[in-house]
This record gives structure tokens, C-alpha cells and sequence, in this order.
């Protein structure tokens, strides 16, 4: 089901070229935040003492950023009714064991080998 904004129309899923642009200028500006964290430590480090507030914003901007990757990622790959090994992780089409815990779909087990997951 999609969510609906106020005037009670579903907002409509990015383009997929958008995301994927807006993905590779985030995982540029990643990079550079990771940087200029490792050169704030490093600086800090030469100076003789650690000033926590300035690496925490730092850090923050970092996290941030991992935050609308993990969103682009999941609106890139939805994927409703994934048939999933026991164990979570998605069964690739054709493949005869879990990428994840390596169990054999080709053998019956005791239990259900695959489960099915819906994405809301």
C-alpha cells in the first residue's frame, strides 16, 4: 500500500536514472566526507587532543548520507513476494544454494526450505 500525503494523493516512486544520479553524487560526497573525517582525526592527532563535538558533526554528515543511499537502494530494488531462504536472505534466480548461510535448495529439509516475503 503507498502512503499518502495530506491532500491524500500517493506520491509518485523517483525515475530510476534520477536515483541512480543522485546515488553516484552521494557516493562522491561520501568519499569526500569519509576523507575529511580521516584528515580531521589525523590533524587532531598532531595537535595532541580530540575535540568530540567537530568529529561528531563530521561523523553525522556521514551517516546522513548513508541514510538516503539505503533509501535510493531500497526504491531502486523493490521487489514484492522474493522468494528468501530461512535465513532472510534473497534466493538469486536459478542458484542451488543460500548466498547468505549456504544451505542446498535441491535437498527436502524437515522444515521449510524457502519462505516468501512481501515488501509492504
Amino acid at each position: 500500500m503507498r502512503r499518502r500525503n495530506a491532500d491524500g494523493i500517493a506520491p509518485r516512486r523517483p525515475h530510476a536514472g534520477v536515483l541512480r544520479r543522485e546515488r553516484r553524487a552521494l557516493l562522491k560526497a561520501r568519499a569526500d566526507a569519509v576523507t575529511d573525517v580521516g584528515g580531521l582525526v589525523v590533524d587532531q592527532y598532531r595537535r595532541g587532543g580530540f575535540r568530540e563535538d567537530l568529529l561528531a558533526d563530521r561523523c553525522a554528515v556521514v551517516v546522513g548520507i548513508d541514510a538516503r543511499l539505503a533509501e535510493i537502494e531500497e526504491l531502486l530494488h523493490v521487489r514484492h513476494n522474493v522468494p528468501c531462504c530461512t535465513c532472510g536472505a534473497p534466493r538469486l534466480r536459478g542458484a542451488q544454494f543460500c548466498p547468505n548461510c549456504g544451505r542446498n535448495f535441491g535437498e527436502p529439509d524437515v522444515e521449510a526450505t524457502i519462505v516468501v516475503r512481501a515488501k509492504p
